[in-house]
Formats: structure tokens, sequence, C-alpha cells
């Protein structure tokens, strides 16, 4: 029994999704303190005993209190009698101080007589007392303070050196941190660095994409390239790659001929980096596939490495996707492909070829003997870039097997041309012509083709606007065709017409083993023809029908067995 099975179309862009959860950031406190915990010294000021608030007028009993009268207080007697007062107080203040050093125990120093005229009191108890606790305290923040400064041996001994010098001090710490701390970034950079090395050394197949190596790591792990008998492919891509770091691979590559597969793809090489590489590759007789997608290559680039194709004898596949290469570039590569015998595979995916670009290349192909694969979507050749090519291809020597000319804006006209092309190839085994708008009536062109064709296995007509009408003639071939085992016929507004057409045409007749129609418009009816279909057909392992608004009424339980 056959099942329904979900597979993603190389040819489509899937996007997804990267849910990133938000977590709440609460900072944590410099010095965190709880209820049960006391507060770390570090994170308040030292806080000295504070006395209790007392009476200026001493309680104590059988204790004298010292009056002193200021000046401007009590009778208003005026500077005269303060003066007096003055001497008195120091007197007073000489007998107290006697009898303080001749008291003994607990007896405490005698009084002395007040002023006759009152003034402010002041308990000479308490004096003592205070001076007793400001020196303890003084003990107390002086400890603190040699302890914050790290006791003996510390570099800030004093206070004094005033906040030039501290400032000079935290600056010179601060820098000699940075030091360190890029000393240890190396360190451990240069250990990842010898790590990745060692699996240079150590297997046939190295994968070291997104590494983020740059020029300098490139550099390193180049050099263990030069005598390496062991790696066959290792692939650089996405590392931050530029001319600088492929300026390293000179010497590696040409002492190397083990390697066999480079891939430096998504790196910043650009054109000078291309000549430099162009330069190396000509020497060297290891590597067959080159991989330079996504590099900023222009047609200076492009041209330095069709020089090397001419001299080169071993490159078997180069890839060159979504670069920048126009006309130029490809009439440089037309150039090298009418005289290089080696080159098998050549990827021009995603870049600005146009119309010219196309019929440069054609000129190449004519005189080509060599290629079997060529993947030139997305270089916007419209109709009359489809007429050259499809010369171009006609006209070439060698056995091509597999051709990607999609999303090229190519229409009836140019579906027409290629229609000449698949009704005389008998090597071509895969086509692409994935999103090109042909409509119904290129649709009618190709499948009128595809009648006589007796070789190819797959072909992707998805994304071309084809409707009920262009159905019926694909399934008029496919009664005829006995090759075809996989169809593409996604993004098509087939509707349930189309997919009635299809369900009748493979439930006796063909090979198809792989149906797409994905985003076909068929509905629950259309899914139900094809139902109806597979309960006939043998041969049908994958049937792809996302996106046709089927809900669970378009899903019978028998299909997902």
């Amino acid at each position: 029994m056959q099942s329904l099975t979900v597979a993603p179309h190389p040819t489509t862009l899937h996007r997804t999704t990267r849910l990133l959860r938000a977590v709440p950031h609460t900072p944590l406190p410099i010095c965190p303190t709880s209820p049960w915990t006391p507060p770390s010294p570090l994170c308040s000021p030292l806080k000295l005993p504070r006395v209790p608030s007392r009476s200026l007028r001493s309680a104590s009993p059988g204790a004298s209190n010292l009056t002193v009268r200021a000046s401007g207080d009590g009778d208003g007697s005026g500077s005269g009698a303060s003066s007096s007062t003055r001497r008195s107080a120091a007197r007073r203040s000489r007998q107290y101080s006697s009898s303080v050093q001749e008291a003994s125990g607990g007896r405490r120093g005698g009084r002395s007589g007040g002023a006759s005229n009152g003034g402010v009191e002041v308990d000479t108890e308490l004096i003592g007392i205070g001076a007793m606790l400001l020196a303890v305290g003084a003990g107390i923040w002086g400890v603190s303070r040699f302890l914050a400064r790290g006791g003996i041996g510390s570099s800030a001994d004093s206070d004094e050196e005033g906040e030039g010098s501290g400032g000079r001090r935290d600056s010179s710490s601060s820098a000699g941190d940075d030091k360190e701390k890029q000393k240890k970034w190396r360190q451990q950079s240069m250990a990842k660095v010898r790590e990745l090395a060692q699996q240079l050394r150590s297997f046939k197949t190295v994968d070291l994409s997104g590494k983020s190596l740059g020029d300098e790591g490139f550099k390193y792990l180049a050099e263990s390239l030069a005598f390496n008998n062991s790696v066959e492919s290792v692939d650089f891509s996405n590392n931050g790659i530029g001319p600088e770091g492929v300026k390293a691979l000179t010497e590696a590559l040409a002492t190397n001929a083990y390697l066999k597969t480079l891939n430096l793809s998504g790196n910043m090489i650009g054109d000078e980096g291309a000549k430099v590489l162009a330069g190396i590759m000509e020497q060297n007789r290891g590597v067959q596939t080159l991989q330079l997608s996504s590099n900023g290559i222009g047609d200076e680039g492009m041209r330095a490495l069709a020089d090397m194709l001419k001299k080169n004898e071993a490159m078997v596949c180069l890839e060159m996707n979504n670069n920048g290469i126009e006309y130029e570039g490809c009439a440089a590569l037309a150039d090298a492909l009418a005289s290089t015998k080696s080159l098998r595979s050549l990827h021009l995916n995603g870049n600005y070829a146009g119309t010219l670009g196309a019929s440069a290349l054609a000129k190449g192909l004519q005189e080509n003997k060599s290629l079997r694969e060529l993947h030139f979507n997305g270089n916007g050749v419209g109709d009359e870039g489809a007429r050259v090519l499809a010369s171009g291809l006609l006209a070439h020597k060698g056995k091509l097997v597999t051709i990607d000319l999609s999303n090229n804006s190519m229409g009836s006209k140019g579906a027409a041309h290629i229609a000449e092309v698949i009704k005389k190839s008998r090597s071509l085994q895969w086509l692409n012509l994935y999103m090109n708008d042909f409509g119904d009536k290129g649709a009618e062109r190709i499948a009128d083709a595809l009648k006589r064709n007796k070789s190819i296995a797959t072909i992707d007509l998805g994304g071309n606007n084809i409707h009920a009408e262009g159905i019926a003639a694909i399934c008029d071939a496919l009664k005829e065709n006995s090759t075809i085992t996989t169809l593409e016929l996604g993004y098509n507004p087939i509707g349930p017409d189309g997919a009635k057409a299809l369900a009748d045409t493979v439930k006796f007749h063909g090979n198809v083993e792989t149906l797409r129609l994905g985003w076909c418009k068929i509905g629950v009816k259309g899914a139900e023809y094809m139902a109806d279909a597979l309960k006939y057909n043998n041969t049908i392992n994958t049937l792809d029908l996302r996106a046709n608004a089927l809900g669970d009424e378009g899903r019978p339980s028998w299909l997902s067995a």
C-alpha cells in the first residue's frame, strides 16, 4: 500500500523560523544582602558607633557642673565681664585637670564651683567619655583602611598620593588587564586552530565551515596542507577569508597532490583573491572540484579563472554561483570551454549573464566536448537568451546529462526553443525548467517534445502558470513516455480538473514514482481523485499534496497508513 510522503523540493526555498526564547535579565546586586546575612563591608561605608544623645547637664549624683558664660549670654554685661569669666574658667579648668590626675579607682575628679553669672553648662564627665570614643573610632577607621588597602606591602600606602596617582594606577591596571585578556584569547584561538589542523592530518574529508578563521587562522591551516597526504576534501566555506588568506594557499597547493575538493564558498575572496587562486591552480594537478560561490567575484576574477581552465587539465567541477559575473565573464568562460578537455560540471547560478551572456556561453558550448552538467538558473536570459542557448546546446558535441535553466523568464517562446533540445537530446536525464512562466502554450510544446524523448528521467515544470489545459497535454505525453520517473508540477494552478486528468493517467500509464502537486489548488475533490488513482497505481511512492486546502476531509485514513 502506498503512503503519503511529504518531501521538500530542492528548487523550492523553504524558510525556517528560529524561535528565540526571551529570557528576562535580572541584574544581580554587587553585594547581595538578605535579612539573615549582614551586609558585606564592601557594600556600605564604615559606620562608627554613635554616642546616644544626652542632656548637657549631667545627672550624676554628687557631681557639679562647669558653667562657662559665653559672650553675649546672661545679663548682657559685655566683653568686660567675659574676660574675667574666661580667666576664672581657665583657672577652674586647671583645677579640674589636677583633680583628674589625682583620682583613683571609681572616684571622679573634684568639682569646680560655677560662675556667679549663668551660661552654657558642660558635663566634664561626658568630655572624657567622648574623647575616649573618638580615639576608639579613629583606631577602628585606621584598621579598616589598612585592611581595605590589602595590609602590609599594598601599593596604595597613603591617601596623600591623590586622585591623579590613583587614576594612573587604575589606567595602567586596566591596560594590563586588556593585554592579559588579549593574550589569553590568542592562546585559546591558536589552540583551537591547532586542533583543526590536527583534523586535517587525520581525516580524508574535513568540514571546517563557519569557524570564523579569518585570514590569520586560515594561513596557519593552509600551511598544514603543504605536506598533507591524507585529506582529500576540505570545506573552508563561510570563514571570512580574503585575498591575503588565499595567498597562503600558494605553497600548500604547489606541493599537495592529494587534495581533490576545495570549498571556499561564502568568503570575501573577490577579484583580487580569484586572480591569486587562478595563478595557484594553473600549476596544481590535484584539485578537481573548486567551489567559489558567493565570493563577490566579477568579470575580472572570472577572466583569470577562465585562463586557468585553459591550462589546468585536472579541473572537473567549477562552482561560481551567486557572484557578479556578467557578459565579459561569460565570454571569457566560453573561450575556455572551447579548449578545456577536463571540465565536466559548470555552475553559474544566480549571476548576471542576461541575454548577451547566454549568447556568449552558447558559442563556447558549440565547441565543447567535455561538459556533462550545466547549471545556469537565475540569470535572466529571457526568450532570446533561450533561443541562443538552445542553439548552443543542440550543437554541443558532448553528452549533456543535467541542465538547469530555472528562473530565467523564458516564457512560452523560450519553452518552444527548449522543446527542440528535448526532442533531439539522447543523453539528457535531468531537466529543470522551474519558474519560467511558460503558461499552457509553453507546456503544450514541452509535452509534445516529451513524447519523443527517450532519456529524461526527472523534469521540473513547477511554477510555470500551467492550468488544466496544459496538464491535459502533459498527461498525453506521459501515456507515451516510458522514462520519466519524477515529475514536479508544484505551484501551478491546475485545480481539481487538472488533478482528475493526472489521476486518470497514472492509474494505468507511465512509470512515475515521484509526483509533486504542492500548492496546486486541487482542493478536497482533487485529493479524492488522486486517492482513487493510487488504488490502481503500483509505481508512485512519493506524492506531494502540500498546501492544497485539503483539511481532514481530503486525507483518507488509508492514505496515511
